[in-house]
């Protein structure tokens, strides 16, 4: 069914699912899904709902070599979520207790563009590490070094980076 082709479509595009993955939930064939999205996202094009085409980026520089070949602003954001308490035998058991939640979390840092849409999820590390700690451990620190012309859009949680980097 059509409103099947375009839910699968959005999956893919919204929240990007593997094809196989939605090819099981939806009992077809990977291939069917593939074709799908090829059927559909020229129609979503059509009517001003443009998506993207081409390769995403695979590393986090080649997101900040794509926001200085285009243009684009980048919002860079340290997110956390709950997690099971690790087993009492784990090393390192205490290094998961975010000092902001006061619970067991998991951080990871989020890279979108202006349109909010993401660019790159990466880094999971344990909720104890601060934003400012990961983000120059990412490489993001080096990074806005090497792309002096690319804006990021950070939170107060980056200070140092915004002292750092003026421009960015």
């Amino acid at each position: 069914m059509f409103t099947g082709r375009v839910l699968v479509t959005l999956a893919v595009l919204r929240l990007q699912i593997p094809h196989a993955a939605l090819a099981v939930m939806y009992g077809v064939h990977r291939s069917t899904v593939t074709r799908a999205v090829r059927e559909v996202r020229p129609l979503l094009a059509g009517r001003g709902y443009a998506t993207p085409q081409g390769q995403r980026p695979r590393t986090l520089a080649d997101v900040f070599a794509y926001a200085a070949a285009c243009g684009i602003t980048l919002r860079i954001d340290g997110s956390e979520i709950q997690v099971r308490r690790p087993p009492a035998c784990r090393p390192g058991r205490r290094a998961f207790v975010s000092g902001k939640k006061k619970m067991n979390t998991i951080k990871f840092t989020k890279v979108c563009d202006q349109n909010g849409r993401t660019l790159w999820d990466g880094t999971f590390r344990p909720g104890r590490q601060h934003d400012q700690t990961a983000l120059q451990t990412d490489g993001i620190d080096d990074l806005l070094g090497q792309f002096p012309d690319v804006t990021c859009e950070m939170d107060a949680g980056y200070r140092g980076l915004h002292r750092d980097h003026p421009g960015g």
